[in-house]
């Protein structure tokens, strides 16, 4: 089988796409944040210092609003170098972020105002939505910000099916297009400098149009490229299903072995859904796989698939690639059907692998019989590790007696949360340094 070869570069000591990733998004925001200040200077202060607090509070405000949507635009530079999980968690605090801005704004804005004349501030803020343009469209997208901010959290986010919290969550699209309609009407830095509302329009036109190209144009101009259909559904257990897919022009596809799709099996009943899973085989240009545990309705239905099926892909994505890597050696770590985007990897690495699987029983190792086949073609170590989670069985003593050159080795890890929160302290304790500790957590949020 004829894999993708992992570019030159990735395996040299010190190219580091992830803190390029980063630091390229620091720099853009940082950048920005600059600019934005200095048009706020220029347009001169208010002389009531808590208008002063609430314009910048805003200006900061819509600024990361439209940060926010570059970071969930899915744009594949910023995917491969960070990863979904990344962009996706940092999406969340910059939103949180967004929210308390806004709301300063809000108060400071009112109260201020208040100040200044005989209202109370009910009968000011009426009175702001009434005289003064675009207002009102910004009561209306705080609303809004705040009933997706309150959906968001955890305790919320847990009791929602995810296709209902998606839906509330895109109406934030709603509020970003009328806050941005009351910056330019009323934000004093804007009204007063034909420079500075070119550079606004501009700053929300790329946040718009990465959101439009990585999220709409590029999903659907791949999918009309390569005419995706199921062509075998095979059970590898009572739990557990592969998917084979095939399609045109796969070879022109950019994808790496470690990197998952968003699939949609267009079924009648299944179409408006989609579910993250990994490739567990390196794409060959012929053929994708994904494998599959039962653990819902949309991975229970994989197994009653027709061959035939249209499936509709968004992707590929995520940053668990070999192009991350910093050493010549690698552990690869997978609890149970983590162990699909680890088989992928393997296929595709070069240089000596350890791999380690850990499950609670022998039944449960899924793809074993491969792993073994590809691991001996490889001259890679195998360890299935067996038994309950107690005593564990990946402690610091324990991997360190099973890869006693851990510390120079790129380590790769998937699995169930609790399995992959525990092996990230053995290394920690074992003092493998962070960069070359590569792991994904498949949350998805935007």
């Amino acid at each position: 089988m004829t894999t993708l070869q992992e570019p030159a570069a990735a395996t040299r000591p010190g190219v580091r796409p992830g803190v390029v990733g980063r630091a390229s998004l620091y720099a853009l925001l940082l950048a920005n944040a600059v600019v934005v200040t200095v048009f706020f200077v220029q347009a001169g202060f208010a002389s009531n210092s808590l208008i002063v607090l609430g314009r910048l509070a805003g200006l900061y405000g819509a600024l990361l609003m439209a940060f926010q949507l570059l970071l969930v635009a899915r744009l594949p530079w910023f995917d491969r170098r960070i990863g979904m999980d990344r962009l996706t968690s940092w999406h969340r605090w910059t939103g949180f972020s967004v929210l308390w801005l806004l709301l300063a704004h809000a108060v400071f804005i009112v109260f201020g105002y208040a100040q200044s004349s005989s209202l109370d501030p009910v009968n000011q803020l009426v009175d702001l939505a009434e005289t003064v343009e675009g207002v009102l469209r910004a009561i209306v997208a705080l609303a809004i910000i705040i009933a997706v901010g309150a959906v968001s959290a955890r305790s919320a986010r847990r009791r929602l099916a995810y296709e209902t919290w998606h839906f509330i969550h895109l109406y934030t699209y709603v509020a970003v297009v009328l806050a941005f309609t009351h910056q330019v009407a009323a934000g004093t830095s804007f009204t007063s400098s034909s420079v500075a509302r070119t550079y606004w329009y501009a700053v929300w036109g790329v946040a718009l149009a990465s959101v439009f190209l990585g999220r709409l144009v590029l999903p659907l101009w791949r999918n009309l490229r390569h005419q995706l259909r199921v062509t075998a559904v095979v059970p590898e257990n009572d739990d557990v299903v592969s998917v084979y897919i095939t399609g045109r022009d796969l070879d022109r596809l950019p994808a790496r072995a470690g990197q998952f799709f968003l699939w949609r099996f267009l079924t009648k009943d299944r179409w408006w859904q989609a579910n993250p899973f990994s490739l567990s085989a390196a794409p060959d240009g012929r053929t994708l796989r994904l494998t599959a545990k039962r653990a819902g309705d949309g991975s229970a239905a994989l197994r009653h698939l027709k061959v035939g099926t249209r499936v509709f892909a968004e992707g590929p994505y995520g940053a668990f690639t070999t192009l991350h890597r910093t050493r010549p050696d690698a552990l690869l770590i997978a609890g149970g059907v983590g162990v699909t985007p680890i088989r992928a990897l393997l296929e595709e690495l070069h240089g000596h692998a350890v791999v380690i699987h850990r499950v609670a029983t022998d039944q449960d190792a899924v793809l074993h019989d491969e792993l073994r086949e590809l691991a001996l073609a490889k001259g890679a170590e195998l360890h299935l590790v067996t038994g309950p989670a107690v005593p564990d069985r990946l402690a610091p003593q324990e991997l360190a007696r099973l890869v006693p050159d851990i510390t120079a080795r790129d380590v790769y890890l998937c699995g169930p949360p609790p399995m992959m929160n525990a092996v990230l302290g053995s290394l920690r304790e074992l003092g493998v340094p962070r960069t070359q500790t590569h792991f994904e957590r498949f949350s998805l949020a935007g």
